[in-house]
């Protein structure tokens, strides 16, 4: 067992609202192959892409699985401050509850964080999200805010609940810690989301538009929910490229067509030391690892 601050941890109330999609002043985005294209993209309750769907392959640009959910309740003394304190606090594993409208009750799962657009993702069984409805509210019990392995100081920990950390299960390997991970990505495509001072909220994209890339690492098969290792990325103050560092992230929204964009990585773990060794698992999977899902 991993030594862990979590009994030091404070688990506090969030909540936000179930977001309309949304389109900006033109409804046209333009592919990196200089094609103008109509997408469905953020927002709202997606019925047929959930975690563990395939993040590549979809008529799709950044479509977030599951339910989006976003606080546009605006103090005036700090602005987008709530809706900022739902996707800080927020963290992977956390439990979300509908408490208001026909799904009232209905129980899920945080599962990604989505930067720009900033929405909280969750995941609901399919009967849940059958009853949900636009602008219901939804529970956040925020947890993990915090987390640090006592035993490795040169990891951070974030967006983390602990139970994630229990059920990944990451075996220490001398003054490292492996974790189990579907695929190793070079930090040399990683694209829009670089330039944020803090990964506590938000994600940043892999791209996707170099065929040999995706041949030579075997991005083909990436999957919405997959826990993935970012090499030669340090995430401790933002996101920078620094030789011989490792991050781990969770891939959080589908494929994009613009330039720049891809499939979205929330951080999960980093060490600008490289104290972090991933392991080849297909199954590291947020859907399998908290049993999200019975079809996968």
């Amino acid at each position: 067992m991993l030594r862990t601050n979590a009994d030091k941890l404070v688990k506090i109330s969030v909540v936000g609202e179930v977001a309309s999609p949304v389109f900006g002043r033109s409804i046209y985005r333009i592919s990196a192959g200089g094609s103008p294209v109509v997408l469905p993209g953020v927002g709202g309750i997606t019925y047929n892409v959930r975690v563990g769907d395939l993040a590549c392959g979809w008529e799709a640009d950044h479509v977030e699985p599951g339910v989006s959910v976003e606080n546009k309740e605006n103090d005036p003394r700090f602005g987008q401050g709530a809706n900022v304190a739902l996707n800080v606090l927020s963290c992977i594993g956390n439990e979300a509850v509908v408490v208001s409208g026909d799904a009232k009750g209905g129980k899920g799962v945080v599962v990604g964080k989505h930067g720009g657009i900033e929405h909280v993702l969750v995941d609901f069984p399919f009967e849940t999200l059958e009853k949900l409805m636009i602008g219901d509210k939804i529970l956040v019990k925020a947890y993990g805010v915090g987390l640090k392995l006592l035993d490795f100081p040169h990891i951070k920990v974030m967006n983390m609940d602990p139970r994630l950390l229990e059920a990944l299960d990451p075996k220490p390997v001398g003054d490292s810690l492996e974790v189990p991970v579907t695929h190793v990505i070079p930090a040399s495509i990683m694209g829009s989301g670089l330039g944020a001072n803090h990964t506590f909220s938000g994600d940043y994209d892999i791209q996707l538009f170099d065929e040999n890339v995706i041949k030579e690492y075997g991005l083909e098969d990436l999957r919405l929910g997959d826990l993935v290792a970012i090499k030669d990325a340090d995430h401790s103050y933002g996101r920078i490229y620094k030789q011989g560092a490792m991050s781990i992230g969770i891939v959080v929204h589908t494929n994009c067509v613009s330039s720049g964009h891809g499939p979205g990585v929330t951080t999960l773990f980093t060490s600008s030391r490289g104290k972090i060794v991933p392991r080849i698992d297909n199954r590291a999977n947020v859907a399998l690892l908290l049993k999200l899902r019975e079809d996968l």
